[in-house]
């Protein structure tokens, strides 16, 4: 089961959450993974619940902060004069290559023994959301101005620290991403996004 580490909620800043932390998401749809999880950690069932980060990579969709950040840059050409206008990119989150997260399911798909009933799959390091959307922003060559408004994302302001440990999915898959932000955002762009950009004058994350 594909879990997400919204179930956690707000992590600690400068501290990588272990899957043994309180959950306590602080959406719908961290709360619905989480009941996911609970239904199968509960079950007895022979099944392993990868809770994984941010994905980044191609074919991100425009509902998520990389593929609509892309769509806007798509949107708006690369003049000097244009303006992206976002919500606040203070937070920070563990974002990981959509591709290594397709090479942990196989693991775990493919592992010989049991496995612990959740396990982390993330980048391991917490990154700026501003620094992601600067790096999409250079692999689309855009030259205008990025304007952060302070009325983002209400969740975003509430949850400002996301870092997983990812030593238990070592451990347990030998896994490890292998797939560095750049890869992944170069990636994304070169793929580009499969919808549009939400409703306008929709803030951005």
């Amino acid at each position: 089961h594909l879990g997400s580490a919204a179930e956690y909620g707000p992590g600690r800043p400068g501290r990588r959450t272990t899957e043994s932390a309180a959950t306590r998401p602080l959406g719908p749809y961290g709360a619905t993974k989480l009941a996911g999880t609970v239904a199968l950690t509960s079950a007895g069932l022979d099944a392993v619940v990868l809770r994984v980060g941010n994905p980044v990579g191609p074919g991100a969709p425009a509902t998520g902060l990389p593929g609509r950040v892309t769509a806007l840059l798509r949107a708006a050409g690369q003049g000097t004069g244009t303006v992206l206008p976002l919500g606040d990119l203070s937070a920070y989150r563990d974002f990981v290559d959509v591709r290594d997260v397709a090479r942990a399911v196989a693991l775990a798909l493919t592992a010989p023994g049991p496995l612990p009933p959740v396990l982390n799959i993330g980048g391991g390091e917490a990154v700026p959301v501003r620094t992601l959307v600067r790096k999409l922003a250079d692999a689309a060559g855009f030259r205008g101005r990025i304007e952060e408004d302070a009325a983002g994302s209400a969740r975003s302001a509430r949850v400002s620290w996301q870092c997983s440990d990812i030593t238990a999915a070592a451990r347990a898959l030998g896994w490890r991403p292998v797939h560095p932000l750049d890869a992944s955002v170069a990636a994304l762009w070169a793929a580009g996004v499969p919808a549009r950009p939400g409703p306008e004058g929709e803030r951005v994350p």
